[in-house]
């Protein structure tokens, strides 16, 4: 990391980009002058918190909708038309995924986008019907798979292939996912894969698995909802199909905020759309309603509806913060570091269990925990899930509220997990100590009531 980048992340952080809502807010039972601190905010895993520049913006917008209307679309008082306000964040999406404008679409949701994507590239044949992906993937994921398995006449039981961690792991093999696409790949029309897991933070190696993929004939997307703002991504070079995301998480757009998809330029001829929308007809014409959809070449294409522009803004103001600091490679580093530092930590609190002892847990073993998430920084984004031992016990739901008394925001999974998220835009290696040592706290009561 440069020292020019190590300057503008202190800046950020020194300047408050983001707005952290304070102990009392979140109801910490804290007081005095504790009460009015920024709580200890790691969930942005789940929800990134609101940036003053996004703030700014909406109100911005607000004020051009109550004095130009309509006429806001085409006469903007800041030059942000209404009718291209999409242009003013897909240049900055392109590159934190590594790709081309016309490969980025800004759109939608996460699973109204896949289930485009899945139109568009889910082609199943007698011999090459099956999807590949990772097991327990996120619910909406799994539904939008066996869905479009039974629209096209099959089993999902048949049709989608889960790889399962082996006995006594919580994380996938790199080589049993490649073991699979190798066994069978004849079979497989679509490999798709979150890039990183939402559950145990497994960031997997895309580039890998999309060669693979393609060298057993495999179409390759990717679900980058804990992916993007999170980890570097190179989708045009690593040549994926096209890949779908949210912008709610580490992009900090708000909640619902807008999502994206891509798709690569390699399909612009090929891949048009099947479910047309108007937003989609080249714009140069698009207001002229013609009756013959003419689709934008490439992802932009596969846009229906026009996008909201406060949901696009409140997104552009996240944005415009990670580029001040050089995008993601700078964001990377710090998280690497922040990511690590927690970890360090937690392992020192006493109650720390290596995952091999957490695998041979018995129900009148003492409490404990362990973390599923790969220890490897290459492995893994700036989320640590941490798993409660004993299994299905309340130990989870115990440090839960008392973290959440102390003013430290994580979010669980039920039965046993919390995953905790260093943000590197906003977080600091002060979280990271406040929330070893809550939790540290929390173990010495459930033992002394114990």
């Amino acid at each position: 990391m440069t020292s020019t980048c190590l300057k503008d992340l202190d800046a950020i952080l020194t300047g408050d980009e983001f707005i952290i809502p304070t102990n009392k807010e979140i109801g910490a039972e804290v007081s005095g002058d504790i009460a009015s601190q920024r709580c200890t905010y790691l969930c942005g895993n789940s929800l990134g918190p609101l940036a003053k520049r996004s703030r700014s913006l909406i109100e911005e917008e607000l004020q051009v909708w109550a004095t130009r209307a309509v006429e806001g679309h085409f006469n903007h008082p800041h030059h942000r038309e209404w009718m291209d306000i999409a242009n003013t964040v897909t240049p900055m999406l392109a590159d934190l995924i590594g790709a081309k404008e016309r490969e980025v679409a800004c759109m939608g949701s996460l699973t109204a986008n896949l289930h485009l994507m899945l139109s568009a590239f889910y082609k199943p044949t007698p011999s090459r019907y099956k999807i590949l992906c990772e097991s327990k993937a996120f619910p909406s994921d799994q539904y939008a798979f066996a869905s479009q398995a039974l629209f096209h006449g099959y089993d999902p039981k048949d049709a989608i292939v889960e790889v399962f961690p082996r006995e006594g792991e919580y994380n996938l093999r790199v080589s049993d996912i490649l073991d699979e696409i190798a066994k069978q790949g004849s079979a497989i029309a679509l490999v798709i894969f979150s890039g990183v897991q939402y559950y145990t933070g497994q960031l997997f190696p895309m580039k890998v698995i999309t060669r693979a993929a393609k060298e057993h004939g495999c179409l390759c997307g990717w679900d980058l909802a804990h992916a993007i703002g999170n980890v570097p991504m190179s989708l045009h070079e690593w040549d994926v199909d096209f890949a779908v995301w949210c912008s709610y998480k580490y992009l900090n757009s708000g909640p619902g905020g807008i999502g994206g998809l891509f798709v690569h330029e390699k399909w612009e001829s090929t891949k048009t759309p099947q479910f047309a929308g108007w937003w989609g007809h080249d714009p140069s014409t698009r207001f002229e309603m013609p009756p013959m959809f003419s689709p934008i070449p490439g992802a932009q294409g596969f846009q229906q509806s026009n996008p909201s522009v406060f949901a696009t803004v409140s997104l552009l103001g996240s944005l415009q913060v990670f580029k001040q600091v050089g995008m993601m490679q700078p964001l990377r580093e710090r998280s690497v570091s922040l990511t690590a530092r927690l970890e360090a930590l937690l392992r020192q609190t006493g109650f720390y269990v290596s995952p091999d002892a957490a695998a041979r847990y018995l129900p009148n073993d003492p409490p404990g925990f362990t973390i599923i998430t790969p220890e490897e920084h290459e492995s893994r984004g700036a989320q640590l899930s941490l798993l409660f031992l004993p299994p299905e016990s309340e130990v989870m739901s115990s440090v839960l509220r008392h973290l959440k008394s102390a003013g430290v925001i994580g979010d669980e999974r039920h039965p046993d997990v919390i995953r905790l998220t260093p943000a590197p835009l906003y977080n600091t290696a002060k979280d990271c100590e406040r929330a070893a040592e809550c939790i540290k706290q929390a173990f010495k009561a459930i033992t002394k009531v114990n």
